[in-house]
């Protein structure tokens, strides 16, 4: 299975690239826990801003931006982490998936990350990055995880699971989506499908 991280972290090293990887880990975890491996590829969007701004203004990816965009919509999961700015996803992030097809990645299991200095800031993940991904249509996990710059490092408190608990959770969700989506994409065949039509008829 083809697992791609897309991380937006701007610094080397940067919190956001961390927390990605931590969530891979976790993810291939998960999905070796059900029998499966995944191939885990990274798309680091600072490496490719000048690119994003040039498709941006010509409409012609270049060879390094198309290669990514194909990375990211061949992948059978995706693991997206933006740094909060000004308490939404960084610019960077919002313009890569803006030169991406809008159908895409439809049905595309998705988790949802983001890193910022503090945790006023982790309902940006609710109302900016998964509005995202809903208006792509891609199916995204339930747990969303941020990473403020106290969580490195934390337990539990009393109101909220410890970041290595939410990594877990998260990955996890990633894991049974991924493991689950070739059953559902493979074709009925023409018996399969009238059975489950006359499943579906009411004969009262």
């Amino acid at each position: 299975m083809k697992l791609i991280v897309v991380s937006a972290g701007l610094s080397t090293p940067s919190s956001t690239r961390l927390l990605a990887d931590r969530l891979a880990e976790s993810v291939r975890d998960g999905l070796a826990g059900r029998g499966l491996a995944a191939s885990t590829g990274v798309v680091e969007l600072r490496e490719l801003a000048g690119d994003i701004a040039d498709h941006l203004v010509t409409g012609f990816p270049p060879p390094r931006l198309s290669s990514a965009i194909d990375a990211v919509t061949a992948a059978d999961g995706l693991i997206v982490v933006t740094p909060v700015f000004a308490a939404s996803y960084s610019g960077l992030f919002k313009s890569f998936f803006d030169v991406i097809d809008p159908d895409a990645l439809t049905g595309t299991p998705v988790l949802i990350a983001a890193t910022g200095g503090t945790a006023r800031h982790s309902l940006a993940l609710e109302h900016a990055v998964r509005p995202l991904f809903a208006y792509l249509r891609s199916v995204v996990v339930p747990t969303a995880v941020f990473a403020a710059s106290e969580d490195w490092g934390s337990g539990a408190d009393a109101y909220t699971d410890g970041l290595p608990a939410r990594v877990r959770r998260a990955g996890g969700e990633l894991a049974a989506l991924m493991a689950a989506r070739p059953a559902a994409e493979e074709p009925e065949d023409d018996v399969t499908a009238l059975e489950r039509h006359l499943a579906d008829l009411r004969f009262d």
